[in-house]
């Protein structure tokens, strides 16, 4: 059975379609490997600028340093005293010690071993990276790493006005590479059958066709499942501004404008070898209903079953993208 019209109306809950999963129409013929990995290849071509997606902008928190391994480089991130987001590597250049227990006092990061303060300026041997902090993400660039042609800012996609939207953002990490987890979203028929707790009725739209489509992105027509048989109705393009980046933004009904953005992150490889891939996903909320206003005035309380509903589902997206990262490394991916 079809969806119910996704435009919006007075209600926004609607009865889906009674469905059976086993007896769902199979999606197989049309998540086409030849299309899914067209679409791959050209998102990996695109420009990075070398940036990567560090962490939620509220992880990076005034008064305490912040810790993370990306790409195998360990850095840390803090607040200088005009709330700036500052980002350089993670040991002290005095003996090694790990910054991210260290402190910060009056804008700078302050070592416990010695008392070493570091700022912005830098010091011999241990110079901040260029830093960006966009509101909801915050990114580092790191040229030695990336290699490509550096941009002064990260590639950004288009999002509703800070001043109207609910933002939450969840961190997860697999034992896959960054592609793995891109490829992952490029696959959309997978949502009716893999997460039917969350899905009903999806039903790919348009895709993209050429070497170089434009639009360059996918289209489905989804119900999200809220309780039973009612969700909400909605249609959804799915697009790559850069390689490590796959947008979700609702182009028609409940919440049009809202984009999910999962970035993937490399932080490096465990004690085996096997890469490590962070999946830092960020549900940016945005509605014209009255009631939104009331909803983000709650937003303390909303948040994290937000970023529940992202960990559910990227707990399983996970086993795809790692089951797919050791079919590529055994060579047996179909």
């Amino acid at each position: 059975m079809p969806l119910p019209d996704p435009a919006p109306r007075r209600l926004p809950l609607r009865r889906l379609p009674k469905d059976t999963w086993a007896r769902q129409d199979p999606t197989w013929r049309e998540a086409t490997p030849k299309v899914i990995d067209a679409a791959l290849e050209r998102a990996l071509a695109r420009p990075s600028g070398n940036w990567y997606v560090l962490a939620a902008s509220d992880e990076v928190r005034a008064g305490r340093p912040f810790g993370r391994m990306v790409a195998g480089v360990e850095l840390v991130a803090w607040r200088d005293g005009e709330g700036v987001v500052r980002v350089g590597p993670g040991a002290c250049p005095h003996l090694g010690a790990p910054l991210c227990r260290g402190a910060v006092d009056r804008g700078r990061l302050v070592c416990r071993w010695h008392g070493l303060s570091l700022g912005a300026e830098g010091f011999p041997g241990w110079s901040p990276y260029p830093a960006h902090d966009d509101g909801v993400l915050v990114w580092v660039r790191l040229d030695h790493v990336g290699g490509e042609e550096p941009l002064d800012r990260p590639v950004l996609p288009e999002r509703p006005d800070a001043s109207r939207h609910l933002a939450a953002v969840e961190s997860l990490a697999g034992r896959c590479e960054p592609e793995d987890v891109v490829a992952n979203r490029l696959d959309p028929w997978h949502g009716s059958w893999f997460h039917p707790y969350s899905f009903v009725g999806l039903r790919v739209t348009e895709v993209p066709e050429g070497p170089d489509p434009d639009p360059d992105r996918m289209v489905v027509d989804v119900g999200f499942r809220v309780a039973g048989r009612w969700g909400v109705p909605v249609r959804a393009a799915f697009s790559c501004p850069e390689p490590r980046t796959v947008v979700m933004t609702i182009i028609e009904g409940e919440g049009e404008g809202s984009v999910v953005e999962t970035h993937a992150t490399p932080l490096g490889v465990d004690g085996r070898g096997v890469p490590r891939t962070a999946v830092i996903e960020a549900t940016i909320a945005v509605s014209d209903r009255g009631g939104f206003a009331l909803v983000r005035g709650i937003a303390g309380a909303i948040r994290p079953m937000m970023r529940i509903a992202a960990r559910r589902l990227w707990r399983d997206d996970l086993a795809y993208a790692e089951r797919r990262y050791l079919l590529r490394s055994k060579r047996d991916l179909p």
